[in-house]
């Protein structure tokens, strides 16, 4: 199991701030929810990552 292991399980992702002043990244399927939340420093560290595995992404499938 691992990044590369495809599944067939659908989930619903929201982002948005929170009223405390964090990002949460909520996610909810098959009977469960996981709300994440990160303060807005760890928040744009993530953003950094995601964009970085998209380019990623598309050197492999370019």
């Amino acid at each position: 199991m691992g990044i590369n292991t495809e599944r067939d399980i659908e989930a619903n992702l929201q982002i948005g701030p929170t009223d405390h002043g964090m990002v949460r990244l909520f996610i909810e399927g098959s009977g469960i929810e996981i709300p994440m939340d990160f303060d807005p420093e760890e928040a744009e560290e993530i953003a950094e990552e995601i964009r970085a595995a998209a380019q990623a992404a598309r050197a492999v499938s370019g």
